[in-house]
C-alpha cells in the first residue's frame, strides 16, 4: 500500500478486497509518506516481486508520473484515487490540489468530532441524564445490545450521542420521555444472541450475576424494554448478528426522515 500520505484509505480498500479470499492469503504492508520519485523507485524495487501488487493513493503529480513509468516497466499496480479524481475533474471543471492528506486536515469538522466523542463518553450508560436534551441521538437498550459501540461510532461521525441502559425493575430517567421520539432509538436483540453473549461475558469476568444470563430472565427483560420503547414511541433497531456500522447506518437513515414504532 503506497501513499504520499498515511495510506489509511488504501489499506481500507485493500482489506475489503482481500476479505473476499481465504484467510491469510495476502499480507498487507503499508508504505506511507512517500515524498520523492527516487524514494518511490527505491521502495518499489525493494518490495517488487512476482506476487507483489501495489495499491496506491498518490495525489502528487511527480509521484503519479513515476508510478506510471514503473508500471510500464512491469510493476503491477492499482490506482485507487486517480480515476475518481479524473472523473470529478472532468464533470466539475475544477482542478485537484494534489495535496496529500487533505482528508485529515484539522478543520471545524475535526473539532466537532472530538466534541461529539467527549459527549458520548460523558453520557455513556445513563450518565448525566439531565443533559439528554443536548444529544442529537439517544440510544437505549438492555445490557449487551451494542449501545456503547454504536454510540462511539456515531460520535466519530460527529453526532452527539447518549446511551441509556434499561435494567430490569428500574425505570429509565424521566428525561427520556421528554425527548423528541425521532431522536431516540431502542436497540433490541434476540434471546439466543443475548444469552450467548452474556454467558461468555460472565466466563471472562469469572463471576456469576443472578439472572444475567438466564434465558427466562432475559425474555422478561426484553419484554420490559419493549414496553418502555412503546411508551416512548421510538424507532427500534435490531442489532442481532449485525455489525456496529450497519446498525449505525440504519439509525442515520432515519434521522429526520420519519420512523416506525414497535408494534
Amino acid at each position: 500500500m503506497l501513499s504520499d500520505s498515511l495510506g489509511e484509505t488504501g489499506e481500507t480498500v485493500a482489506l475489503a478486497a482481500i476479505s473476499q479470499f481465504k484467510p491469510n492469503a495476502f499480507k498487507i504492508e503499508r508504505l506511507p509518506k512517500v515524498t520523492t520519485p527516487e524514494e518511490l523507485r527505491t521502495l518499489v524495487r525493494k518490495h517488487c516481486g512476482d506476487e507483489c501488487l501495489f495499491f496506491y493513493t498518490l495525489v502528487n503529480q511527480p509521484l503519479r508520473g513515476e508510478m506510471s513509468r514503473l508500471m510500464e516497466s512491469g510493476v503491477v499496480g492499482v490506482d485507487l484515487l486517480g480515476p475518481a479524481i479524473a472523473r470529478l475533474t472532468q464533470i466539475s471543471g475544477s482542478q485537484p490540489t494534489g495535496e496529500a492528506g487533505r482528508i485529515r486536515r484539522t478543520d471545524e469538522g475535526y473539532f466537532d468530532r472530538i466534541e461529539a466523542m467527549e459527549f458520548a463518553v460523558r453520557h455513556d450508560d445513563g450518565r448525566n441524564p439531565q443533559e439528554l436534551g443536548q444529544a442529537d441521538i439517544v440510544l437505549l437498550g438492555v445490557s449487551r445490545t451494542s449501545k456503547t459501540p454504536i454510540a462511539m461510532y456515531l460520535a466519530f461521525k460527529g453526532w452527539k450521542v447518549a446511551n441509556v441502559a434499561l435494567a430490569p425493575g428500574t425505570e429509565p430517567p424521566p428525561e427520556i420521555y421528554e425527548l423528541d421520539p425521532r431522536r431516540v432509538f431502542g436497540l433490541i436483540t434476540t434471546v439466543d444472541v443475548l444469552h450467548t453473549i452474556r454467558t461468555e461475558r460472565m466466563k471472562e469476568l469469572g463471576g456469576y450475576v443472578p439472572g444475567y444470563a438466564d434465558r427466562v430472565a432475559i425474555e422478561a427483560e426484553l419484554a420490559e424494554a419493549r414496553k418502555v420503547m412503546r411508551r416512548i414511541g421510538c424507532l427500534v433497531v435490531h442489532t442481532d448478528n449485525r455489525a456496529v456500522e450497519e446498525s449505525a447506518q440504519e439509525i442515520l437513515r432515519h434521522i429526520g426522515v420519519g420512523y416506525e414504532t414497535l408494534d
